[in-house]
């Protein structure tokens, strides 16, 4: 008869990997939200794929994984899949009793049922997603300015104020402003307004332009946390895409083949060999590449799968070196 080792269970092979008890070792990694006071794990969790692409379970699974590996913060918008994301990590968050321990991240303004950033039509998306979300308060809620090219930016900070003093909204984050609206914010801030701490921006190594520059500079300067949405180019930067067959006639299809050019070729060679060197994937190159930005706080990544969350997860790890960022530079002139 097989003796078992103490400890060891007996269906498991002796040269098993140990299993791993207590806190996820990705807990003891957290970074400042701006001046807010929330510490987070350095990759925020988008729900932009859930209740689009992936169902209940399967974006259950996926938040899961990422909580396994020591990530706090989660990114949702009013609408997605109108409002089918907020009402699937709200389930989430009940039934695995875990409210407390997360930092939840909204963007609002894009609902049908309450477009923009109007007074009234601002407090009910947000008593709206607390419905969805089931939940009695909103960390970082992200105003989207990119959805109201008419309310007046003191009227949507002085309603934002109730809310806050509410206890309905902890802080507040922009998306979609620009480097002079915040600008305006801040000198709004001083005569008493509630202050912006984070913003929401499309980033990454090769979608720039609306970052870089003078939007970077007030950010820096007004110690905003930056939290850039799109860090894989709609997915491009995972590798898994490289040309046009098989690509589907939808948004995506599109977005992606909108890379698929001489540009997009190099940085993905250039991708490939860090990936090569470091023994990583490339998803989490691109993600490195953020983190390795000062100005960064924590990029906003989305995934359908559990596996694409740890790879994702271990751009969290990597550093790179000069040689490497001067590599991507060349690649993406």
């Amino acid at each position: 008869m097989t003796q078992v080792a103490p400890g060891t269970a007996p269906d498991m092979h002796p040269s098993s990997p140990i299993p791993v008890h207590g806190r996820p070792l990705g807990s003891q990694v957290r970074v400042a939200v701006g001046e807010t006071g929330m510490r987070i794990f350095p990759l925020i969790l988008g729900g932009a794929e859930f209740g689009w692409t992936i169902d209940l379970a399967a974006s259950h699974a996926v938040l899961d994984a990422y909580r396994q590996r020591g990530g706090n913060a989660v990114h949702t918008a009013d609408g997605y899949a109108s409002g089918r994301s907020e009402h699937i990590i709200g389930r989430w968050l009940a039934s695995r009793g875990i409210r407390d321990d997360v930092v939840l991240a909204v963007r609002i303004g894009g609902h049908p049922d309450n477009p923009g950033l109007g007074s009234v039509n601002l407090v009910r998306s947000v008593e709206a997603s607390l419905q969805r979300l089931g939940t009695d308060r909103i960390d970082v809620l992200y105003l989207d300015a990119a959805t109201d090219g008419t309310t007046a930016l003191e009227d949507t900070l002085a309603t934002a104020e109730w809310l806050v003093d509410s206890g309905k909204v902890r802080a507040l984050g922009a998306s979609g402003y620009t480097a002079m609206q915040l600008v305006e914010a801040r000198i709004l801030s001083s005569a008493g307004y509630p202050r912006l701490a984070a913003l929401d921006v499309p980033y990454n190594l090769l979608h720039r332009s609306d970052f870089d520059g003078d939007l970077r500079l007030i950010a820096g300067a007004q110690g905003l946390a930056v939290t850039p949405s799109q860090a894989l180019e709609h997915g491009y930067l995972t590798g898994a895409h490289r040309d046009r067959t098989g690509l589907s006639a939808s948004v995506r299809g599109s977005q992606l083949a909108a890379r698929m050019n001489r540009r997009g070729t190099r940085v993905l060679k250039a991708l490939d060999r860090i990936t090569d060197e470091l023994s990583v994937p490339t998803s989490a190159v691109a993600v490195a590449w953020l983190l390795a930005q000062r100005i960064v706080t924590a990029p906003i990544v989305n995934a359908s799968l559990p596996g694409h969350v740890d790879q994702l997860a271990q751009g969290v790890g990597v550093k790179l070196g000069r040689s490497h960022l001067a590599d991507i530079a060349r690649a993406v002139e």
